[in-house]
């Protein structure tokens, strides 16, 4: 008979310091294990382990600590976090955090992958060499993309960067083949009026329906952004797994 790991609830949170809470008399806990917090209303928040020694656990809280006191309890769920990866992923606009914000249904997994990933053997891995053509003369010509690399864009507030970012994901094409593939697009710290344009632009120009977009906005919590690129990440191997895939990020 399989054991079952039972999680406690604990109420024993002895410091709360910007993100991070400290709970203190727990078991052994693993680190980046994931954490449920229950507020006093009831609410729940989500975490996970930074720290660990045998008195006090530091817990990185996603949402942002606000509202949380020390009459709070905290459950840690033995397990890291995970993406729910499926094809249906296509055509999805997700947050930072990769729940659906386009007003469609929950992701219908067919796995779940630990977002942390696991080392890779470089010997082991085929020798890029399908070149993926842009359209911006710049970076074909002197930053030229193959399938299944990153390209992240980083920038300063007043630059055309959103303007490059769409424009690779809406024309980008592998040269002489027909094959479809799949972009997983990731912005990072963007405003309300830079999603909706994002989202706009992607369904406008038909290039949605074989992305998977990931927008994190500048008032979500910052800790999501540590979570952010991993998911996209994660997204973007299962894809590459699956057929043909390339990524590209903001």
């Amino acid at each position: 008979m399989a054991e079952v790991k039972v999680s406690k609830e604990y109420k024993t949170i002895s410091e709360i310091a910007g993100p991070l809470i400290f709970v203190e008399k727990t078991e052994p806990v693993a680190y980046d294990e994931l954490v449920s917090v229950k507020l006093s209303d009831g609410s729940m928040k989500r975490g996970k382990v930074l720290d660990s020694s045998d008195k006090v656990i530091v817990v990185q809280v996603f949402e942002g600590t606000t509202g949380i006191d020390r009459s709070a309890s905290v459950r840690f769920l033995g397990e890291t976090m995970k993406m729910p990866v499926s094809k249906d992923m296509l055509g999805r606009i997700l947050s930072g955090a990769g729940d659906p914000i386009d007003g469609g249904p929950p992701i219908n997994p067919e796995q779940r992958l630990d977002i942390t990933g696991a080392a890779i053997n470089p010997w082991a891995r085929d020798s890029p060499h399908d070149f993926i053509q842009t359209g911006i003369s710049t970076i074909d010509g002197m930053n030229t993309l193959v399938r299944g690399q990153k390209l992240p864009i980083f920038s300063g507030s007043g630059l055309p960067h959103n303007d490059l970012a769409l424009q690779i994901a809406r024309q980008a094409k592998v040269r002489g083949k027909e094959e479809e593939f799949a972009v997983v697009f990731v912005a990072m710290g963007i405003t309300n009026e830079e999603k909706q344009t994002f989202m706009k632009e992607f369904e406008r120009t038909g290039a949605l329906k074989n992305a998977v977009v990931f927008l994190n906005l500048a008032d979500d919590p910052a800790t999501e952004r540590i979570v952010t690129p991993r998911l996209g990440l994660t997204t973007a191997e299962y894809m590459a797994s699956s057929w043909v895939c390339r990524f590209s990020s903001s």
